[in-house]
């Protein structure tokens, strides 16, 4: 059964009353309350703004609320697009990555259009895990010099330059950014343990404001926060730039899918519902396709805030309506407050949320798995921070259909049956073996016949001697047979047959017979060299061998 392409807030306001209403914006009014520091801080880490965070989350959330296909889906920027963000800007400016973020709305909507939603399944979790963990050491790595209180103009692109450069202005550390940030870090950490209710970056938020300001510290504040989205006009790019684009909007793409739906699966388990991946697709396409056109940064939903709004009693889109609503009543009303909070603050904020994004526990869990999974993961992880994030999910795509392909291959066998001579026939050790004709060699092929095992097959002539006239291949346990395997096939039939031997197969599954129908192979072979099972394809073997 399809799913269906509808927006769950059509599907949820039967029944809906005026206790959920309260309870669905009570739940926006709190979640905007943890999205307001955490979108500032994201924009910031991006390189842009503050109000394009802001904006973002207002945006996205109330887009993906009337359009989407989860109940109770929080979006706004999160940290996965610090890095792709920043490469972006850094080399094609903003209106390079309004280009990229328009391309990745597209792509959404086209895979949900398409009902592709399900294949975000296939990417395999030492991916996500791998490149995530890179995502947050990057994210710790760029949020150093503001916890640390240096005043750096120009910091180099890559992560080992920027380490080297902390290192070289080591002298230069402001000791009062780092007392107030290490103040706030200790907040965010004890605060959930006292109290669950009031979110702990919002109080890390006003206490290190309040601190600073008072203190009268020497620290840097955030300043003046435009309270307008000033609207860029959509850029004229050439088209070499709009290709070399294609591969970073791709996986913004992916990301977005990735963290959308990973959020909608977690949040389906908490409130016992069940989500339309595809019609979430769409909805976060067309959020991020609008947001590129005005000129913002990426946004998804955040698995976090999304859990916080059902734990708050939300249980339809209307709370994310309230969370878009409130955040846009914070910009107009609360931002000349805002300009005073300090850099350090909200360094201290991403480098909390880069810990909780590595899950140090997934990473130790890779220990007891099969090497080539943690290899994949730690090279997921590497690449991200060390180099690129579009590199990294590249090249551990290739690793792990490599190694997934070897797998396979190492799982399908060829091997011959044992001939029974007339006089074992009474063996005890040998009663569940079938007789085999004389003049006749046995093969049982098991597992997946593709390009990776394609060469196993040779042995199908190895034990072919003078004396031999037919060859019973079984293949029951082959569920499938790509055209590689199925061209050597070929070669291995007309060699033999070029020597005067027969091929009997014996019980070939579906997909395999559809595959030789296609290529012309059945006709080569003949109708009446397939059998439905081993005993009639011995039969055919002992016709041909008399």
């Amino acid at each position: 059964m399809k799913e269906k392409l509808k927006p769950k807030l059509l599907s949820v306001m039967k029944g809906y009353n005026g206790k959920q209403f309260c309870k669905d914006m009570m739940a926006g009014i709190i979640v905007a309350i943890i999205a307001l520091p955490l979108s500032i801080a994201f924009a910031l880490g991006c390189g842009v703004s503050a109000e394009k965070g802001i904006y973002s989350a207002i945006i996205s959330s109330i887009i993906v609320a009337l359009l989407g296909g989860s109940r109770v889906q929080i979006t706004g920027p999160t940290g996965a697009f610090i890095i792709i963000t920043q490469s972006v800007i850094l080399e094609y400016g903003m209106d390079g990555m309004m280009v990229a973020l328009i391309m990745a709305g597209i792509i959404l909507i086209l895979l949900g259009v398409f009902r592709l939603g399900k294949l975000i399944k296939y990417i395999p979790s030492p991916i996500t895990i791998g490149f995530t963990g890179g995502i947050a050491v990057t994210i710790f790595t760029l949020e150093v010099r503001d916890f640390l209180g240096l005043s750096i103009a120009e910091m180099p692109t890559n992560f080992f330059g920027k380490w080297a450069t902390y290192i070289k202005h080591f002298s230069e550390i402001n000791w009062q950014s780092v007392a107030l940030g290490a103040i706030c870090v200790v907040i965010l950490v004890i605060w959930p343990k006292i109290n669950k209710v009031i979110p702990n970056s919002f109080v890390a938020l006003i206490i290190g404001t309040l601190i600073a300001r008072f203190g009268k510290l020497d620290v840097k504040l955030l300043g003046d926060i435009p309270k307008t989205l000033s609207v860029p006009e959509l850029p004229s790019m050439q088209l070499d730039d709009i290709f070399a684009l294609m591969s970073p909007a791709f996986t913004i793409a992916i990301l977005i899918a990735l963290q959308a739906l990973l959020s909608a699966v977690v949040t389906d388990g908490m409130i016992q519902s069940k989500h339309r991946a595809n019609m979430e697709l769409i909805a976060e396409g067309v959020a991020n396709t609008v947001l590129g056109l005005l000129g913002c940064i990426p946004a998804t939903g955040g698995v976090a805030r999304s859990i916080a709004n059902a734990k708050n009693g939300a249980r339809t889109p209307i709370a994310a309506i309230f969370h878009g609503l409130t955040l846009f009543f914070f910009l107009m009303v609360c931002m000349p407050l805002i300009q005073y909070v300090p850099l350090c603050v909200l360094a201290a904020i991403l480098i909390v949320v880069s810990y909780n994004m590595f899950n140090v526990k997934a990473f130790l869990a890779y220990r007891k798995a099969p090497k080539s999974d943690l290899f994949v993961l730690l090279a997921a992880c590497i690449l991200t921070f060390a180099f690129d994030l579009v590199l990294a999910i590249e090249v551990g795509m290739i690793l792990a259909c490599a190694l997934f392909m070897k797998r396979m291959a190492d799982q399908t066998e060829v091997h011959s049956w044992k001939l029974l001579d007339i006089d074992e026939e009474n063996d005890p050790d040998a009663t569940h073996l079938k007789t085999v004709p004389a003049h006749t060699l046995v093969y049982e092929i098991n597992g997946p016949l593709f390009f990776g095992a394609a060469d196993k097959l040779l042995a199908l002539k190895n034990q072919v001697t003078q004396d031999t006239k037919a060859v019973v291949v079984r293949m029951r346990g082959v569920p499938a047979l790509d055209v590689t395997a199925m061209n050597t096939l070929r070669d291995v039939f007309l060699e033999l047959k070029n020597r005067q031997v027969t091929m009997v197969f014996s019980h070939v599954l579906e997909q395999p017979m559809n595959v030789m129908k296609k290529e012309g192979f059945s006709t080569q072979v003949g109708a009446e060299n397939f059998c439905a099972n081993i005993d009639l394809a011995l039969e055919r073997a002992a016709q041909i061998c008399k």
